[in-house]
């Protein structure tokens, strides 16, 4: 019996059948294997002492039932018989689906935005296309499209088989696309099809390609596709993108420019130079670089020649009169579509191109959240208060004075008002959203609140609240464990205030406090607590000198700080859009109002403490003493930033936040400049300060759209529940027990501003902190605010 005759008996159950000797196989000389007692060798063999021999293996048991399906044989056959049914569909669907008839206007429509009644703000749509002939983009140009989406371009069958695999596996499981798309197959999409991310589409999308590859030629698809991409700025086609962009022709167009509108494809607004954020421009001049090394690799360009491109510059958009963008209108639509995108990226899983695409143009009717009268009123106060006062032709700064607001309803998160600019086709930025310039002290309420949220001590290790005393000298050298950090900002005016209160330090702005404080607190906890509250920090570094608010933020994420403060701490994310729907299809906005970011308490004693700055600060003179103000109780802070480049005041009543900023810009040289001495404000100092027309602006608006309301604070802490210590000036005749803010106890009848020392303070107010009334030990003013008629505001220290 052989040795595969033994497995086959094995797998039966069987034995080894011992093999058949001869009688004179003993006088061999060998021994046999079973006992000499004759036994038949049928069993296994048994050594003295009856032991089994260890030479015999126990039988294997029968084969299960899972192993005899699955051999290899029935796999392979299953596997062949896939993959011809997988040819044969293929097959049958390259039969079935024809190549359509290219209509790429037909699918263009208008937009419709409405107002949150229901009332028509804006219709828009016009498509921006002039087709040009690949003959007349120069060469060098048309190979950046081919190197920054398809290197393969001029020598592949139409499709990526393995991004087309990707693509369809993660549509299928919901992951969103990956891209890998060939330029045959945006083309495909752009000009036959549409951006819908289903199955059938892609399925449809890879047979089209292939079929058009074979019937046009490698130019006439390239053609189509530079000449059919949406490039931003309402730019289809290169052409109008061209004239977009670089105001010049495509045929004039140089490798370098070519690069970039090549890089513009993958996100046309983000990667936008002219308005994009820090992130948005690395990420195009990454895009751009890489474009650029590509055409090297592929022999397109000489490494000599790359080495000496510069990335060129972009003109600002030119609005040409797109019906219904007018005045205010274009900025709201353009908000709306932004946020629009962003939603259809998350909810579909596609990239920003694909999103943007399906969004311009494309018969969605969109309600915005933005409040018809709050959108009036808050037009009409920056007109009374600002602009009617500039005078470019008298002053030459007055024309570099621009304005922007968003108003933020903190309960529901709806934006009900903003304010982009004086008219969004003379002014393409929009000054509500813009990131470019620095928020100054307005950012110092995330530094107590990072304080109040991490339970943060001071340096000798007492507990940071609103009562703990501070040196309010100017320029002091910040500490950390008992050294010097090599950083000392000087407060406005160099005023030096001596030990101070954090409350009075944030009434009056005291940059050398709130320096020390973010030491105090850890730089990378209040850049942690300012990413919670809602300002993107991407990119910032967690350095003391970010306790000046030298970021750059934009007021609509001001207003989203404030309002997550305002609602107690939960996350406030301000959205424009309220419902967006098309013929068939409706998205489903996220819900403005998340999660609590920080503590009820901390939110609210800032907001107290906030309180203080209206009615005790450098917002006295515009905002608590207006008098449109009709007891309604507002926190809120100032901001002016070094050089006097931009002013702000962010401020809130129980049921709304608004933030104002106001920046110098030089429109022509596209560069920030000082705002001293605008609409007349006479030297020194002639600032622009925060509590200046921004405060205005703000009362202006606020106060006409507002009830009488109290906040509802969980906290001991600040002006809100505690009358302050004896003013940092003396209190002037002109005030009146009725001009009493709203901030104080209803019990009491006495003014927050009393010169005795209130029992409501904490014992660890000692007497021997008598300086802590805040008195400057020099240059301080002898008269209050409204004395003071080089600096009406109050303003007393750098970056109010």
């Amino acid at each position: 019996m052989g040795r595969a005759e033994e497995r086959r008996a094995r797998q039966r159950g069987g034995r080894r059948a011992a093999p058949k000797r001869h009688r004179s196989q003993p006088a061999t000389g060998t021994t046999p294997t079973g006992p000499t007692t004759g036994t038949t060798p049928t069993g296994p063999a048994t050594a003295p002492g009856g032991r089994a021999s260890r030479s015999a293996k126990p039988a294997k048991p029968p084969k299960g039932r899972i192993r005899r399906l699955f051999t290899w044989k029935k796999m392979l056959g299953t596997f062949l018989g896939v993959c011809l049914l997988g040819i044969g569909g293929f097959i049958a669907l390259y039969m079935y689906v024809d190549v359509p008839e290219g209509n790429p206007l037909a699918s263009k429509q208008s937009n419709v935005y409405k107002y949150s009644d229901g009332t028509v703000l804006a219709r828009v749509g016009r498509v921006n296309r002039e087709m040009v002939d690949l003959s007349k983009v120069p060469k060098g140009v048309q190979h950046t499209f081919v190197a920054a989406e398809n290197k393969s371009f001029y020598h592949d069958s139409g499709i990526d088989v393995k991004g087309l695999t990707r693509g369809l596996f993660n549509t299928v499981t919901g992951r969103g696309t990956q891209g890998g798309s060939t330029i045959t197959q945006q083309y495909v999409k752009n000009y036959y099809l549409n951006q819908d991310q289903t199955v059938t589409r892609k399925l449809k999308e890879m047979v089209i390609s292939l079929k058009v590859d074979r019937r046009l030629s490698k130019d006439d698809i390239l053609a189509g596709y530079i000449n059919t991409s949406y490039y931003g700025r309402n730019a289809y086609g290169i052409q109008a993108a061209a004239q977009a962009y670089y105001g010049t022709d495509a045929s004039k167009l140089d490798v370098e420019q070519g690069a970039y509108l090549a890089s513009l494809l993958q996100a046309p607004s983000q990667y936008d130079w002219a308005v994009a954020g820090p992130v948005g421009k690395k990420l195009v001049q990454q895009r751009w670089n890489y474009v650029l090394d590509n055409m090297v690799k592929q022999k397109w360009l000489d490494p000599a020649k790359r080495q000496t491109m510069k990335f060129t510059d972009i003109i600002p958009e030119d609005p040409k009169g797109m019906p219904g963008e007018e005045g205010q209108k274009g900025y709201l639509v353009q908000l709306a579509n932004q946020q629009l995108v962003e939603r259809l990226m998350a909810t579909e899983g596609i990239k920003r191109s694909d999103a943007e695409a399906q969004v311009v143009d494309r018969g969605w009717t969109i309600t915005l959240n933005i409040d018809k009268k709050k959108q009036a009123a808050l037009e009409k106060a920056v007109k009374t208060q600002l602009t009617s006062k500039l005078n470019p032709k008298k002053r030459k700064v007055d024309d570099h004075i621009q304005a922007g607001a968003v108003s933020v309803d903190p309960n529901t998160g709806k934006i009900v008002a903003m304010y982009g600019g004086q008219d969004y086709f003379k002014h393409y930025y929009n000054n509500a959203t813009r990131r470019d310039y620095q928020p100054a002290s307005t950012f110092k309420p995330v530094i107590l609140a990072a304080a109040l949220e991490h339970d943060a001590t001071t340096q000798d290790g007492k507990p940071i609240n609103a009562n703990t005393v501070y040196d309010g000298t100017s320029g002091r050298q910040a500490v950390d464990q008992g050294s010097k950090v090599g950083f000392g900002p000087p407060n406005e005016d160099h005023v030096n205030y001596g030990p101070i209160t954090v409350q009075k330090a944030m009434n009056q702005s005291v940059n050398s406090v709130f320096a020390q404080m973010g030491i105090d607190v850890g730089m990378s906890k209040v850049m942690d607590t300012a990413k919670e509250l809602g300002m993107d920090t991407e990119g910032m570094q967690a350095v003391p000198a970010q306790t000046l608010g030298s970021m750059g933020a934009s007021p609509l994420e001001m207003a989203g700080i404030y309002a997550t403060l305002d609602n107690h701490g939960y996350k406030v994310t301000p959205s424009i859009v309220k419902t967006a729907e098309q013929k068939d299809h409706q998205v489903k906005m996220s819900n403005p109002i998340g999660s609590q970011v920080i503590s009820r308490t901390a939110a609210d004693t800032v907001t107290s403490v906030l309180t203080g700055v209206v009615d005790d600060g450098t917002a006295r003179k515009n905002v608590a003493n207006n008098p449109l103000r009709s007891g309604q109780q507002v926190a809120g802070k100032t901001g002016t930033s070094d050089e006097n480049k931009s002013a702000w005041f962010t401020g809130y009543t129980p049921d709304l936040v608004t933030s104002v900023g106001l920046f110098g810009e030089d429109m022509k040289k596209k560069a920030h400049v000082s705002m001293v001495g605008a609409t007349g404000l006479l030297p020194p100092p002639g600032r622009v300060n925060g509590g200046t027309y921004p405060a205005e602006i703000w009362a202006a608006y606020t106060f006409g759209v507002t009830d009488r309301a109290k906040f509802d604070l969980n906290t001991t802490q600040g002006a809100a529940v505690a009358p302050t210590d004896t003013p940092s000036w003396t209190q002037t005749p002109s005030r009146t027990p009725s001009n009493t803010p709203s901030s104080e106890p209803p019990t009491s009848s006495t003014p927050s501003r009393t010169p005795s020392q209130t029992p409501s303070q904490t014992p660890s107010q000692t007497p021997s902190q008598t300086p802590t009334t805040g008195t400057p030990t020099t240059g301080q003013p002898t008269g209050g605010p409204s004395d003071d008629p080089l600096n009406p505001d109050g303003s007393l220290g750098f970056g109010q």
